[in-house]
């Protein structure tokens, strides 16, 4: 009987610590990404991006060519599941760090990063604008998945995640 209720015991122990390691910044009462949460972040952020420039620069689309933010809308409805999945991501980050609207807090991330682009697209003449980002929809449209996944989990000092990597999963990825 104590053998049996040993293992019971280590076994409990041992689904804690996994669950402890799957949501690192409940355990902690740290407000850190996992990986794939901040991997999703950043792709909310490209195709937060991605809008503004094809809204801002569908008028400076060269002849012959789809419309700018007509090619974001394809990208968009072309990767539908995958931007679905980095939403369900965010939101069930947002609902367990607390937030009182995930849904919300999501929407307001999206807004935040579209209005710093939108701002960097104000500062800037429009054919300077365009000039610099307008590739980035062409480049996004020809990637398949696993390729826009790699961009997303491709983390730049210029663009890092809004919060920082909880530190056991970022060892366990080394």
């Amino acid at each position: 009987m104590r053998a049996f209720i040993a293992v019971l015991g280590t076994s409990f122990v041992m689904v804690v610590a996994l669950m402890l390691a799957e949501f690192p910044a409940q355990a902690s009462g740290q407000v850190c990404y996992t990986p794939t949460e901040a991997e999703a972040e950043q792709a909310i952020r490209i195709h937060s991006e991605l809008m503004v420039i094809g809204l801002n620069c569908q008028h400076m689309t060269p002849p012959n060519q789809e419309n700018l933010y007509s090619q974001y809308r394809e990208f968009t409805s072309k990767n539908e599941n995958l931007l679905h999945r980095y939403e369900e991501i965010l939101i069930d980050y947002f609902d367990r760090a607390g937030a009182h609207n995930p849904v919300g807090k999501l929407n307001d991330m999206r807004t935040a990063v579209a209005n710093r682009i939108s701002n960097d697209a104000a500062r800037m003449r429009p054919d300077i604008f365009c000039q610099r980002y307008a590739d980035r929809i062409e480049q996004a449209s020809r990637m398949n998945q696993n390729q826009i996944r790699q961009w997303a989990s491709t983390f730049f000092p210029s663009h890092p995640a809004s919060r920082p990597i909880c530190q056991q999963q970022a060892r366990a990825m080394q």
